[in-house]
């Protein structure tokens, strides 16, 4: 019999190329969206092996009773749901916290009450990067923790929030004897495999190709290949120790050397034009995630494939409409404090 699994959000942009990796290796899977009959996750059901091995349940992260219902059967779950702001908040505590901390909870509960056995926690590069106490010449690594109460200062909200939620699931894992180990990607582009929604990181990407009205911030972010993210979530699952973190991303790379090779690949774009360099040099490494076995791609081969995947998608075109924005977590003076 198939080992079964679930993914959270599996018609995101994670969550469904991780959804497109487990049906080619066998994995029975439990896919949780909003609404199966939404003709937007048709696509997850023309994967390959999808027919007989892919089930599509309606879930929020906010509601027990539907993670539990998804879980039932399944040996593993992979938790990718989470909000990613694009706008200023409004309501963090609403909009942030709460499905993140108070839903990451109930994937806790509803994985011991459906007797699985391990959980993989997607959580973020966010939540190692924020601590001014850390020294400056000293690489992240696992070991480093964002600091909470300078979240709160600044009003960093997502970083915040999955921090807590981080920290919650490792606990909640060694407390309740649920096998959790987490993930902290940095920014994830790559090819879309949805018809209609790109994520916030892909939008920043359009937004340096096409150009616009706003200022970004030229900050280092660590970028990672969404391919490579589903083959490490794959990889953690069968590999790694109860209680572990693994950062996943590429080398030391800021936004402006990014904009130069796409310059260098495909020089008929307009490009953004308004860049300014902030304070803000996070360097991570992803070596203990390297000697799992996981062996990232180029960053040329990403971006070639993200762009051609926004031709074909049509979302590098002129508009008469509204310019181009960029996502507000990019913009300046977003974390300028």
């Amino acid at each position: 019999m198939a080992p079964r699994v679930c993914v959270t959000a599996g018609g995101g942009f994670i969550g469904s190329w991780l959804v497109k990796l487990l049906l080619s290796r066998g994995y029975a899977v439990h896919a949780t969206v909003r609404d199966p009959r939404d003709p937007k996750n048709a696509f997850l059901t023309e994967l390959d092996g999808a027919p007989g091995n892919l089930r599509l349940f309606k879930a929020d992260t906010l509601d027990y009773d539907t993670l539990a219902a998804a879980f039932a059967g399944c040996e593993g779950v992979f938790h990718v749901a989470t909000p990613v702001p694009e706008q200023k908040m409004v309501d963090p505590e609403k909009e942030m916290m709460d499905p993140t901390v108070k839903g990451t909870m109930n994937v806790l509960k509803a994985c011991s009450a459906s007797k699985v056995g391990k959980l993989i926690l997607v959580s973020s590069i966010a939540t190692c990067c924020f601590n001014p106490d850390w020294p400056r010449d000293k690489i992240k690594d696992e070991s480093c923790w964002t600091d909470k109460e300078f979240c709160k200062q600044t009003e960093n909200w997502y970083s915040l929030a999955k921090t807590e939620a981080e920290e919650m699931a490792l606990e909640y894992g060694e407390k309740n004897g649920l096998h959790v180990a987490s993930f902290l990607p940095g920014l994830v582009f790559g090819p879309l495999l949805q018809h209609v929604s790109v994520n916030t990181s892909n939008k920043a990407l359009i937004y340096m190709i096409k150009g616009g009205p706003d200022t970004m911030n030229n900050k280092f972010f660590p970028i990672v290949d969404v391919r490579d993210v589903a083959d490490a979530l794959l990889l953690l699952y069968n590999k790694a120790g109860p209680s572990e973190r693994y950062i996943c991303s590429l080398d030391r790379m800021d936004l402006k050397d990014l904009l130069a090779i796409m310059k260098r690949m495909y020089p008929n774009y307009s490009y953004v034009d308004k860049m300014v360099d902030v304070d803000f040099n996070v360097e991570v490494t992803s070596d203990k995630l390297k000697n799992l076995g996981w062996k990232p791609r180029k960053v040329e081969e990403t971006l070639s494939d993200t762009i051609e995947s926004f031709e074909k998608a049509g979302l590098l075109g002129g508009s008469d409409d509204e310019p181009c924005r960029v996502p507000f977590f990019y913009c300046v003076p977003t974390m300028e404090k």
